[in-house]
């Protein structure tokens, strides 16, 4: 199994994915377990790009359901295409086929807009990997539908019959905790927390995703965030701000950070006006200043 492991982490390094041995086995034991895997933590330290990574290491479709509050069974499954059917009907009104044959034509699969569960389902070559991003903003009712599917992999359309998963999808659910889920749809998954990653993670990940950027840069730019997030702040800057903060850097031509560069760029890691002026103040009197980060 450890051999399996390694293979997945270095599927994900392939892939720009800076993982560790927690991470690799989750996905290991959800994919060999044919079970749903809840990935919780805080925003920004990348969660949804599991997903996406872990498609790509296996050259498959994602399939991504976005969830918000008020989302229905219609958006995430189906829907019939009305203005084809109504096509269709009025081409053919002059047909001999009787109205149980029209209308059994219309509400067939050619008519049929599949949304992204439906899509993962029927997919006829290979498993997907369908991310179920931010389900926690999705309501209870909807939370309920997703205990179904997830159990069988298999919906029902009145007027089609029973769909069942050939390829059972790979199937990753992301939370930022915005409230609690239920008891019922946290039995059947595996669960991975993932926090704000340590210094050395951290830079790593920098210098996976924006390759341009030079080493010293790099350390820099994570010393700051991992100083940062020790403030009491309304949002802490996730791996996600400081990617943004990286690239903004490279795309300015900056070699060094010095606090007139950091001062104008701020908006890059901070997203909230309390926190910059926090920030900005704490820069003014000096107290982010740390042996470990030079220049301020």
């Amino acid at each position: 199994m450890r051999d399996e492991i390694r293979n997945i982490r270095e599927l994900l390094r392939a892939q720009s994915y800076v993982t560790d041995a927690g991470i690799a086995t989750s996905l290991y034991l959800s994919m060999a377990l044919g079970k749903p895997l809840l990935v919780e933590g805080p925003a920004g330290v990348g969660k949804t790009e599991i997903a996406r990574s872990l498609a790509g290491a296996l050259n498959t479709n994602l399939v991504r359901l976005q969830c918000y509050e008020g989302l229905d069974v219609t958006t995430a499954l189906y829907e019939w295409n009305y203005p084809r059917q109504l096509l269709h009907i009025k081409l053919r009104e002059a047909s001999a086929a009787s109205d149980q044959e029209k209308e059994a034509v219309i509400f067939s699969e050619p008519f049929l807009l599949k949304r992204p569960l439906l899509e993962a389902i029927t997919n006829e070559t290979r498993s997907p990997v369908l991310l179920i991003d931010e389900v926690d903003r999705s309501d209870e009712e909807f939370e309920a539908f997703l205990l179904e599917v997830l159990s069988e992999f298999q919906v029902t359309i009145p007027e089609i019959g029973p769909i069942k998963a050939t390829y059972r999808p790979y199937v990753i659910l992301t939370s930022n905790r915005s409230r609690e889920l239920s008891d019922a749809l946290r039995r059947r998954c595996l669960y991975l927390w993932i926090d704000y990653p340590s210094m050395e993670k951290e830079l790593e990940i920098v210098r996976a995703k924006v390759p341009a950027i030079n080493d010293g840069l790099s350390a820099e730019i994570t010393r700051i965030i991992q100083s940062v997030r020790k403030l009491n702040l309304v949002k802490v800057p996730g791996v996600a701000e400081t990617l943004d903060w990286a690239a903004a850097l490279v795309a300015l031509n900056t070699h060094q950070l010095d606090p007139e560069v950091i001062a104008e760029t701020t908006g890059c890691f901070l997203k909230n006006e309390a926190d910059l002026r926090k920030f900005e103040a704490e820069l003014r009197a000096g107290t982010l200043k740390d042996p470990l980060i030079p220049n301020l």
